[in-house]
């Protein structure tokens, strides 16, 4: 089989799961790395989102193992969820927004497999910083919000980077893309209460966010009103109100339900080795799994909203 065919195949296998994918050269890891301390330097990342940043991330690539070449970037559609929590008689629902249900990548990572492995090639999840690099990749484009939006997918998607020493030619680097229709909308940024969002950069203060403060185990800040929290993770006020997500909005999936003793175990904030296996399962189907120590926090919060 001609290396180009091999490309080929897993960019066709990914359209007809109804995924959209690219390819690009693993050589350009150290641009991502450099782009983001760029914007630290340059006084656009706040210094703490900047510590655990960098941190998150497989940048270095000689650990990667031998041979690799290629960067894969896929990304799949993805709903937002509706849990229900059982507690004090009532039933509390609470939104997971796109982007956290792991359960995508595992698929997608299959896929790939079955076209890769048979042919001897190797193929590795790595932790990039996907958005950024579906962007250069000329699978999504930025939002005002800076968040990526895919042509039939809006903003409701994950994206998942991998890498793999197979041999292709083909590399859709290229620069930074905005949407052109953010040039005429001021819809996210009208709509964010924290004011994160500005009109001069897409990258938002992300000091500022929601999503930033909720998915952090410490107090909420004293100017954070709230009546702003409105999800278990994250934030969905600027997604629900930009245009271009007018037709996936309302695409929301039952998440599945909470017992009211599970509820109870986690507004009190028990640690995992005290939930039991169900919740556990629950917990990991749902991606939420590594929000254990903020979700009783979060929970709280938009209970007290309803």
């Amino acid at each position: 089989m001609k290396l180009s065919d091999t490309s080929n195949q897993i960019l066709e296998r990914i359209k007809q799961n109804g995924w959209q994918g690219k390819i690009v050269s693993v050589e350009h890891v150290q641009a991502l790395e450099k782009e983001i301390k760029a914007h630290h330097q340059n006084g656009l990342l706040d210094q703490e989102l900047y510590d655990g940043y960098l941190n998150r991330f497989d940048f270095d690539v000689s650990a990667y193992f031998e041979g690799a070449q290629r960067l894969i970037v896929v990304t799949a559609p993805q709903p937002q969820q509706r849990v229900a929590f059982n507690w004090q008689g009532q039933t509390h629902a609470g939104i997971i927004p796109p982007t956290y249900s792991l359960a995508t990548d595992h698929q997608i990572k299959d896929c790939l497999e079955d076209i890769l492995k048979p042919q001897g090639y190797r193929l590795e999840k790595k932790r990039l910083p996907e958005k950024l690099l579906a962007v250069h990749s000329g699978l999504a484009r930025y939002g005002k919000n800076n968040v990526t939006y895919v042509p039939g997918m809006g903003s409701f998607h994950r994206p998942a980077a991998f890498v793999t020493d197979m041999p292709s030619e083909e590399d859709s680097w290229g620069e930074l893309q905005i949407l052109k229709a953010c040039n005429e909308c001021n819809a996210c940024l009208q709509a964010c209460p924290t004011n994160a969002i500005v009109s001069h950069r897409f990258l938002v203060h992300a000091e500022r966010c929601i999503t930033f403060h909720n998915e952090r185990p410490f107090d909420f800040p004293q100017w954070m009103d709230p009546s702003w929290h409105n999800s278990l993770v994250g934030c969905m006020i600027c997604q629900n109100a930009c245009p271009m997500n007018t037709k996936f909005q309302d695409w929301i999936e039952d998440g599945g339900a909470f017992s009211e003793a599970e509820t109870v175990t986690l507004l009190d904030d028990e640690p995992p080795d005290k939930l039991s296996n169900s919740t556990i399962k629950k917990l990991e189907k749902l991606g939420m799994a590594d929000y254990v120590d903020v979700l009783g926090r979060n929970l709280k919060a938009v209970i007290g909203n309803q």
